[in-house]
């Protein structure tokens, strides 16, 4: 009798200690997917001669992210992958010093600016990196994270926390009509029958349509929109190599109608 008793002491410990670690393993932050050499692996060039992209350290897009439950943390282990190696993909080509002949590849330079080169918009100019642009943007983001950045636009470009919150709020938030970026990649958006009629399907090339797509997507876009899109698809085979996964489907947007077009 004592050993059947003892059994199931044992197997109810065992069975607590599993539950346990599966937990633990659903709450894992993106530090277990992004750690710090593979981060500094992705972004080997951006404090070379040239870039600002020391600026962009592991330690503040690890605390950036801790603010933003669900952000790499949303589904199985190959959606998380898959959504950090496109978030890490779209704001590489935002922040790009590559060039055809760089070293180690185009696509080894991401993180590279800080500051947008040619400032589009005037105090509210591309900073950080998904290159927050627009008073609007600012005003938004600076009242999701209480920050007062439209009094204080250079303040994304002078603490690198506030940089990578800034990013990922922009990932993270709908813009109706247009659904997240976060969404798209973890598989919580459903295309609408407009959406489809549109070409607009779940894959990579949506969020390149939800950040930039009046310039990129679509059969109309021009050379330079073209080259853009195809950049940021480079940006991401890049990092899904290094992550392991797969891309997925539908990682252009060449098909798909930009929104408002």
């Amino acid at each position: 009798m004592w050993r059947r008793a003892l059994a199931m002491v044992l197997f109810m410990a065992g069975a607590a200690l599993l539950a346990g670690a599966a937990g633990a393993g659903a709450q894992q932050g993106v530090w277990s997917i992004i750690t710090r050499p593979m981060f500094q692996s992705m972004l080997s060039h951006r404090g070379d001669s040239g870039c600002q992209g020391a600026f962009y350290t592991y330690d503040a897009f690890i605390e950036a992210a801790s603010k933003f439950p669900g952000f790499g943390t949303t589904g199985d282990e190959q959606t998380r992958r898959r959504e950090l190696a496109a978030f890490f993909g779209q704001t590489s080509h935002e922040t790009t010093g590559g060039w055809a002949t760089a070293p180690d590849g185009p696509f080894a330079w991401g993180y590279c600016r800080v500051k947008e080169q040619k400032q589009t918009d005037p105090p509210y100019y591309g900073r950080g990196p998904i290159q927050l642009t627009h008073k609007y943007n600012y005003r938004l983001a600076g009242q999701a994270l209480n920050l007062n950045l439209v009094g204080d636009p250079d303040l994304v470009a002078r603490d690198p926390v506030v940089a990578f919150k800034t990013a990922i709020w922009f990932w993270m938030t709908p813009q109706s009509p247009k659904p997240s970026c976060h969404a798209v990649m973890t598989g919580d958006w459903r295309p609408s029958a407009t959406d489809r009629a549109a070409g607009r399907l779940p894959g990579y090339g949506l969020t390149t349509n939800i950040i930039n797509g009046g310039l990129e997507c679509g059969e109309d876009r021009s050379t330079d929109g073209a080259k853009a899109a195809k950049d940021r698809v480079g940006y991401y085979k890049r990092y899904c190599g290094m992550l392991r996964v797969g891309y997925g489907d539908n990682m252009a947007c060449r098909n798909q109608k930009p929104y408002g077009g």
